[in-house]
């Protein structure tokens, strides 16, 4: 997305999150009645929970170590999607190959993520004021 990005809709993250989440419930339709309130529960409220991390960060980022927080809890939550998922292929519930290609979207998700916490200056407001005195050039 080119231009202004105004609230955590416009972050590209975001919505790659948000349309995997959406890939999780459809496979998640088809799982099993047994997995209900097992499988089916922790991988959607995982996959969700990404995408909610990632808008608390975003407004969090006045505070660079809030902002890391909620970021780093995303992190961990894309990476407990993955391996949900990974349960999901071994038992038979999703095929490899949309397994994989899944996988390969929470990889991207979290290089992301991973790119955001180790340049939080990029994102924090206020950060060139924090890390430099006032007046002083760039």
């Amino acid at each position: 997305m080119a231009g202004k990005i105004e609230t955590h809709h416009d972050l590209r993250v975001y919505q790659k999150a948000f349309l995997a989440a959406m890939q999780v419930f459809e496979f998640t339709k088809a799982f099993p009645r047994e997995e209900t309130y097992s499988l089916s529960d922790q991988i959607r409220r995982s996959s969700r929970s990404v995408c909610a991390n990632l808008a608390e960060a975003w407004r969090k980022r006045r505070y660079e170590a809030a902002f890391i927080a909620r970021l780093s809890d995303a992190e961990s939550e894309a990476a407990e999607t993955q391996v949900w998922l990974e349960f999901a292929v071994k038992c038979g519930y999703i095929r490899p190959a949309d397994g994989a290609s899944m996988c390969l979207s929470y990889d991207e998700i979290l290089a992301t993520i991973v790119g955001m916490i180790n340049h939080p200056e990029t994102w924090v407001l206020g950060y060139r004021d924090k890390v430099r005195p006032q007046g002083a050039k760039l």
